[in-house]
């Protein structure tokens, strides 16, 4: 190639990237600016057009072909008894919808949302909270959820960090009051900060500890001044690497005193809220201590907890655990302790957190079958603690992964109806346990079943005949609800 088709080859390819550039522009964090040909005369936010081309979203029923429309999750429409919404709670995950880059450990991020700038800026977080109302308005969504130091950047110091976020928190609640939405829970981060590489309640680092009791201090002060329902512990690095530098019994310890903490400043500010433990297996740690539900419920009940929290199941962590969603669910509430849901899934054929939206109308039947016969969720809800694909990238794709979300949940809530007014399932169960209706059954029931009376009842019976557990039977009622 000659030197002037060399140079005229480069000029061209400078136009071409500056185009490119160009065209995918994105508004500045400065509030007042204006941004792209189309801008409005005035400050943008205050048009509230975030979303330009995005309607609020309503409800369609199930023929609709709308894509940004509800086919089976109407708001208003009431079953058993309470509203669809009542039933639902649902909630927006700020820090994945808000703060989901796209980028994972082999590769940088894919989503470059037009209203960020790049920076970590308070101005760039109060304009990306007006985007995250605007959001939810137009999703028809009255509720969200936030880690503190996804909503406000972390300062040089601790004082001026919570600076930091007491000024996020007024911008925050100016827009919770204008538009009625409100928090279901707040939570600190105690997994990121390279200070919490060992832990934060559990660290063998002491200033560590005190570092985090600081912060959940703050987080549970912001969380009851924006009138939070719940508040959240999700100890992703409360657990070990190797057990050979670690004193697992001093760290649960630490861990309990930690929460004990917690109850006793929750009440010592007057917050109502409920105060809920996440469980997760592993991930970042090899070994998390609150493994699955049961283990939660054991370490809450050793140490005298038992009153003062409840569970956040988290749909993904359940399977990552080794069980499903439902057991988790049924665990959690057939101990009392079913307190909200961060609704989400796997896949499994992967052996991580993927945090998917769940979208498997089967797998939401059973999640809502829980939920029916817990009597609901409140003051808890669902969280859709779920975040896009890293290859979906368009704006949309944040309104159709939560109306997917939303419907599938509400299309559970209707198979459950189904269900219920069926009732083939119910009796099927019923007659499986209904040698236990009998009175001796009812004495074993009723704790009084000893070993010499049931001798003598063999004796009396003989060999027991064991009936079929129907199991296919079961399925097939199932699925037909489907």
């Amino acid at each position: 190639m000659k030197c002037a088709e060399f140079l005229l080859l480069l000029v061209a390819s400078s136009v071409c990237l500056s185009v490119a550039i160009a065209a995918q522009q994105t508004c500045p964090a400065d509030l007042d600016s204006r941004c792209g040909d189309d801008a409005p005369s005035g400050p943008r936010d205050s048009e509230g057009e975030f979303f330009p081309g995005i309607p609020k979203i309503k409800y369609e029923g199930p023929t609709s072909k709308n894509t940004l429309a509800y086919k089976w999750y109407n708001a208003e429409e009431v079953i058993l008894g309470k509203k669809m919404k009542d039933w639902m709670r649902f909630s927006v995950a700020f820090w994945h919808t808000f703060r989901g880059t796209g980028g994972d450990v082999f590769g940088a991020p894919t989503k470059f949302w037009p209203w960020e700038d790049g920076s970590n800026s308070l101005a760039m977080a109060k304009r990306r909270m007006r985007a995250h109302f605007e959001f939810m308005e137009k999703l028809g969504v009255d509720r969200w959820c936030f880690h503190d130091r996804d909503i406000a950047p972390d300062g040089k110091t601790l004082i001026e960090t919570n600076k930091n976020l007491d000024e996020i928190v007024e911008v925050a609640k100016k827009l919770q009051d204008e538009t009625n939405i409100k928090l279901l829970w707040g939570t600190a981060q105690l997994f990121m900060h390279p200070r919490y590489m060992h832990g934060a309640a559990t660290s063998s680092e002491v200033k560590v500890y005190a570092y985090a009791a600081a912060q959940v201090k703050k987080a549970l002060e912001v969380t009851h001044y924006l009138g939070g329902e719940n508040y959240v512990f999700w100890g992703g690095r409360e657990g070990y690497q190797t057990l050979l530098n670690t004193d697992m019994k001093r760290e649960l310890d630490h861990l309990a005193n930690f929460l004990q903490a917690a109850v006793d400043y929750k009440k010592k500010i007057g917050f109502n809220g409920t105060l809920l433990i996440e469980p997760k297996p592993q991930e970042p740690t090899k070994h998390q201590y609150d493994w699955d539900v049961a283990t939660t419920f054991s370490f809450l009940q050793k140490y005298g907890l038992t009153g003062e929290f409840k569970i956040n199941v988290e749909c993904n962590h359940a399977t990552l655990s080794g069980h499903s969603c439902h057991h988790e669910l049924e665990t959690a509430r057939i101990n009392g302790l079913l307190g909200n849901i961060d609704a989400n899934t796997g896949d499994p054929q992967i052996g991580w957190d993927t945090d998917q939206f769940l979208t498997d109308i089967s797998e939401a039947t059973l999640v809502m079958s829980s939920v029916v016969k817990n009597g609901g969720l409140a003051p808890g809800g669902f969280n859709f603690d779920a975040k896009l694909r890293r290859e979906s990238t368009d704006v949309e794709d944040l309104f159709l992964a939560h109306i997917s979300g939303m419907d599938t949940l509400a299309r559970g809530l209707r198979n459950v109806v189904k269900l219920m007014e069926d009732g083939s399932l119910d009796e099927l169960v019923r007659k499986r346990y209904q040698s236990f209706d009998s009175e001796i059954g009812a004495t074993i029931e009723a704790g009084k079943g000893d070993f010499e009376t049931l001798e003598k009842k063999v004796l009396e019976w003989g060999e027991p005949t064991v009936p079929s557990g129907k199991q296919e039977l079961a399925e097939m009622l199932f699925q037909s609800a489907l």
